[in-house]
């Protein structure tokens, strides 16, 4: 089938006037010779969304390579196809569906409601947009067999998506392979067999009770209540112009904390995201406004949550202003909460991705627990064995595994606040806690390099490139052992990955993002102290860009 004739056949399945007006309009311009609407069709029809492990994500837009009610629907009914192919003989198998502030979620959210209902399931969606976590928590609070929550993160604002989640043996957690190869193929099926409109559906979708957002405020403000050196704490907080305010605002007055100065600008939901040029805490210039109205409120720390809250950043003062805490360290602070509390404990381990600190290693072994790390991605750090913590550098933090077995910004920020109230009792601050865990299991310092790309087969070059000519050194540092984990030495699971150790213990690790067009080199030093850590940091970033510019 031609693009023009596959785009004529998308528009009549479309029932959403916004896409087919966008669709027509391209079909009538190429039609009449337009050579940008043709390249654009082109781009549009020339494969579809992968549906994989983090299920889909893309723009906004109209055909099968764009994020839109048909491909939605196409997913809806794939995934129903699957659960009751899984599910027990008789048995109806129940799926909740929430959804966060970003255009069309809502609309995403309903449809696969009425969808799954169609399909004989038993659907559940939330009673209003709510962030990732209460998805997550709820499949396990409702003994759901799984979950979707259509949410695009961080990603930039014409972005959406469609995570999904199994719950019985997996607990709640993201899907992992084979899940995904098999709910992709029940997707391609309905799309090739079964138009949109024939799609079956109902109305007969239940709309969850508050109850499920008030257990879920419950566990989360159990994570750490408000000790008495909390009273009087100052901080600011900002919601990134997503959806983490009205539940944390909950939480918060339950665990007894005091109320934060809120960025005003950013604190309600707004689709359009006005104030920051990509949504991601981690972005040059995303905590900005939260840094000055924490200056204006003489502020002793800030906390940011993501658009959908599954994220948390934290910023600190010090002697140059205000600078947003790495991943790595809020991780090692929290991992070393968790491994207090759980010393002693038989099979406790704490988990993190191995793009993160090495140094969680280092306190795990101090505390006597074991220690795991995976694949990028929280569907891999919440199954490790025993996990009573695990992160990923990525401001991806599972502090409450017994509720929640997915990164989790909001109980994330409790903890957090939990560690600033103790350090307050203590006379000291969140940057004092960093020094006296450093004086503990040593210096370690990260870095990460970052090439944003337009065209994504840049990425697969340069990975190809450095497969064919590994490095050999980095700098004036000796390359002692290079790993290509997309064919692991311990059979275990593979993944797009170069792992390199160098000569005095440093680390680089060079991946695709999995969720941006990003190609990420991750960098580990340990150092005898701050500077000397500083100083080798400086020097592997500058051999790492050298080799990525050449790659």
């Amino acid at each position: 089938m031609d693009v023009l004739s596959h785009a004529r056949d998308w528009l009549a399945q479309d029932p959403d006037p916004v896409t087919r007006e966008e669709l027509s309009g391209l079909i009538a311009r190429a039609e009449g010779g337009d050579a940008a609407a043709s390249a654009d069709l082109a781009s549009r029809f020339a494969g579809r969304l992968a549906f994989g492990t983090a299920g889909l994500r893309g723009e906004l837009g109209a055909g099968p390579m764009r994020m839109n009610r048909v491909l939605v629907a196409q997913a809806a009914a794939g995934f129903a196809a699957y659960l009751s192919e899984r599910a027990a003989d008789g048995a109806r198998p129940r799926v909740v569906i929430g959804y966060d502030g970003r255009r069309n979620s809502d609309v995403f959210a309903r449809d696969s409601a009425e969808i799954f209902a169609g399909a004989g399931l038993t659907a559940i969606l939330l009673p209003r947009l709510l962030p990732t976590p209460v998805l997550a928590f709820a499949v396990r609070h409702l003994g759901a067999d799984a979950g979707v929550m259509v949410t695009a993160s961080h990603n930039p604002p014409d972005d959406n998506g469609y995570k999904v989640y199994l719950g019985g043996a997996d607990e709640g957690a993201q899907i992992v392979s084979p899940a995904d190869r098999e709910i992709a193929a029940h997707i391609q099926r309905v799309a090739d067999e079964v138009r949109v409109p024939d799609l079956p559906r109902s109305d007969a979708y239940e709309l969850a009770a508050e109850e499920v957002v008030e257990a879920y405020v419950a566990a989360t403000a159990a994570v750490a209540p408000a000790p008495a050196s909390a009273a009087g704490m100052r901080w600011a907080y900002t919601a990134m112009h997503g959806v983490g305010w009205e539940t944390l605002e909950r939480i918060l007055a339950r665990a007894g904390y005091p109320a934060p100065a809120v960025v005003a600008e950013q604190i309600a939901p707004d689709a359009a995201f006005p104030t920051v040029a990509f949504p991601n805490p981690e972005e040059p210039g995303a905590m900005d406004l939260a840094f000055a109205t924490a200056a204006a409120h003489d502020a002793e720390f800030v906390l940011a949550n993501d658009p959908d809250a599954d994220r948390l950043a934290v910023g600190v003062p010090g002697p140059d202003g205000w600078r947003r805490l790495t991943g790595n360290e809020i991780g090692m602070l929290l991992g070393a909460r968790a491994a207090r509390s759980a010393e002693g404990t038989p099979g406790a381990s704490l988990a993190c991705s191995l793009v993160s600190s090495p140094g969680l290693g280092a306190i795990a072994e101090r505390h006597g627990l074991d220690f795991h790390t995976t694949l990028t991605g929280f569907k891999w750090i919440s199954r490790a064995p025993g996990i009573v913590f695990g992160f990923e550098e990525a401001l991806g933090y599972l502090v409450n595994p017994e509720t929640v077995r997915d990164k989790d910004g909001i109980s994330a920020a409790v903890a957090v606040l939990g560690l600033a109230a103790e350090a307050r009792g203590r006379g000291t601050t969140i940057s004092g806690m960093l020094d006296e865990l450093a004086a503990e299991i040593g210096h370690f310092a990260s870095g990460q390099v970052s090439i944003r790309v337009d065209d994504i087969s840049i990425i697969g070059r340069i990975m190809d490139a450095l497969r064919q000519s590994p490095p050999s050194a980095f700098g004036g540092r000796a390359v002692t052992r290079a790993e290509d984990l997309l064919h692991p030495a311990d059979g275990g699971p593979s993944g797009d990955i170069l792992r390199y150790t160098l000569d005095d213990g440093s680390r680089v690790i060079v991946r695709p993002s999995g969720t941006e067009p990003k190609l990420k080199a991750y960098l580990d030093v340990r150092g005898d102290s701050p500077e000397d850590a500083a100083a080798r940091l400086s020097a592997l970033d500058a051999a790492v860009r050298e080799a990525l510019d050449r790659g």
